[in-house]
């Protein structure tokens, strides 16, 4: 304990540090205003501000792009409860009380409670993460690439088949990912794959491209054929209504603390996240409630439980991340994707061989929360006020924004005609009702798997069961396999609900 209480003092003096501090803030910031636009979201913001971290230090980077994904929780819960308008798709099921709220005069109660809850399930993942991440990372340095090539595709697996949605799209979507990941030169032969006799395409697909076209553009084209959310109406909310009851407090206890014990195991596993965790954590509260009925009328706790649930989520999903190596859900696999670009690679060394960058990282976590906890209440007029800015100048900034950033990388044209490519197949994906995130895991994940894969049979010379010689290796098989045929199994469920391809 005195160790990590050691390494944590030290992050806290790389994150207290002015430059470290402002991108912190900055990030945070952005992330509030991002999750109150609708449509919008963390994931598109993070892809689109991607090419303009490589000129800053890792550290900063990672801190600000880290800040937007949290931020974005919180911000998002805004536009939920005051115009039924989710911001992001992990704050929709807030709506369902949070709005009805706001209806019977008591927005400022909901917001506040919303921002005090977002904090403490934030905070409570971070202390998991400070705790076992050290422990994590150790264990996971006996795995050779046996066990790292299983539990890849154990990871791989499980984003496909435990996210809502059809089995068969989301492995399918896995499959196309690795695909991806394949072409450009071949490291081990020096040949080229897939490049079509394309020079810009020896070095692979970017990583920055794939990303700003799938969720970025495909995001725009998505809203723009939709038509625009609707614009908010003049609200206003006074410090005093924000205060809640000692009633209020008593009833948001429990619904707090299981809502954050949820976000963290639904955090941690692959393709789950914050969406699943906050409807997880409103249906736990719905079932134990003595009054289940009264859900969607106002009751405090279906907001402070979802609340609770997805900031725990967000931060619970940096540990396997940062630790393994092994992202959990598309924003994950554009952050690892971001320090390897940077010429680091997540996983077990990482706490060794960039101590600052881990420890500092969590420690502006900590900083960031308090932030957004102090900034939240103060800016909602603010907040209220982007949200009526019009679309028709929204949507062209963010285009122009997508292009500079993608010809910053390379100076190269067909980049940009890249980006547009995804942008249409990512539209695309969204009316088959594709889940672009295991494509993007697959993405991510596909050059590492090859890796571990070729480097196990030549160490098993050429021998399968190389694979199962390990209990390790041996158990992620297993559970991959248990996996499939459970899903296999479950009833596909019924849904209306267009989902937006950067949820």
């Amino acid at each position: 304990m005195s160790a990590i209480l050691a390494d944590l003092a030290g992050g806290f003096a790389v994150a207290l540090a002015p430059e470290a501090l402002a991108f912190c803030l900055l990030g945070a910031t952005i992330g509030m205003a991002i999750g109150v636009l609708p449509g919008i979201g963390a994931l598109a913001t993070i892809s689109i501000l991607l090419p303009f971290t490589f000129s800053l230090d890792p550290t900063h980077g990672m801190i600000m792009l880290a800040g937007i994904f949290y931020g974005a929780q919180y911000g998002g819960s805004v536009a939920s409860i005051l115009l039924n308008l989710p911001g992001t798709a992990s704050t929709a099921v807030t709506a369902l009380d949070g709005y009805p709220m706001t209806k019977a005069g008591r927005a400022g109660v909901a917001l506040f409670v919303t921002t005090i809850v977002s904090f403490l399930g934030g905070s409570f993942a971070i202390l998991l993460m400070t705790l076992v991440a050290p422990g994590v990372a150790s264990l996971a340095r006996e795995f050779g690439s046996t066990e790292y090539f299983s539990i890849m595709l154990l990871a791989l697996v499980a984003a496909a088949t435990l996210a809502p949605g059809s089995m068969l799209k989301g492995l399918a979507m896995v499959a196309f990912g690795l695909l991806l990941g394949t072409v450009g030169t071949d490291m081990t032969t020096g040949s080229y794959r897939f490049t079509f006799g394309m020079l810009s395409l020896a070095d692979g697909l970017s990583l920055v491209i794939v990303v700003m076209g799938l969720f970025g553009v495909a995001e725009i084209l998505s809203n723009l054929a939709g038509g625009a959310p609707p614009r908010p109406t003049q609200e206003t909310i006074t410090l005093r209504s924000m205060l809640p009851t000692r009633e209020d407090l008593r009833r948001s206890i429990g619904p707090t603390w299981r809502g954050s014990l949820v976000g963290v195991v639904t955090g941690i596993l692959p393709g789950l996240g914050p969406q699943v965790a906050s409807f997880v954590a409103y249906a736990t509260e719905k079932r134990l409630s003595d009054t289940p009925e009264q859900f969607g009328t106002g009751m405090i706790e279906g907001v402070t439980a979802p609340e609770a649930a997805n900031n725990a989520a967000v931060q619970a999903a940096f540990i396997p991340t940062l630790t393994l190596g092994i992202p959990g859900d598309a924003v994950m696999a554009v952050m690892m994707g971001a320090l390897m670009l940077h010429g680091i690679l997540p996983g077990p060394s990482l706490i060794t061989n960039e101590p600052d960058l881990f420890w500092g990282l969590v420690a502006s976590f900590w900083i960031g929360n308090v932030i957004l906890l102090l900034l939240n209440i103060p800016l909602i007029g603010l907040w209220l006020n982007v949200l009526r800015v019009p679309y028709r100048l929204l949507y062209p900034a963010i285009l122009a924004l997508i292009c500079i950033g993608v010809f910053s990388l390379r100076n190269n044209p067909f980049d940009i005609v890249l980006v547009v490519v995804f942008g249409v197949i990512g539209y695309g994906m969204g009316l088959l009702r594709l889940p672009p995130a295991p494509l993007l895991l697959g993405l991510v994940l596909g050059p590492l798997v090859e890796e571990h894969l070729r480097r196990a049979l030549i160490i098993g010379r050429g021998d399968p069961m190389v694979f199962l010689q390990s209990p390790i290796s041996l158990a992620a098989l297993v559970a991959t396999v248990v996996l499939i045929a459970a899903t296999a199994r479950r009833k596909p469920p019924v849904s209306n609900t267009k989902t937006q391809a950067g949820d």
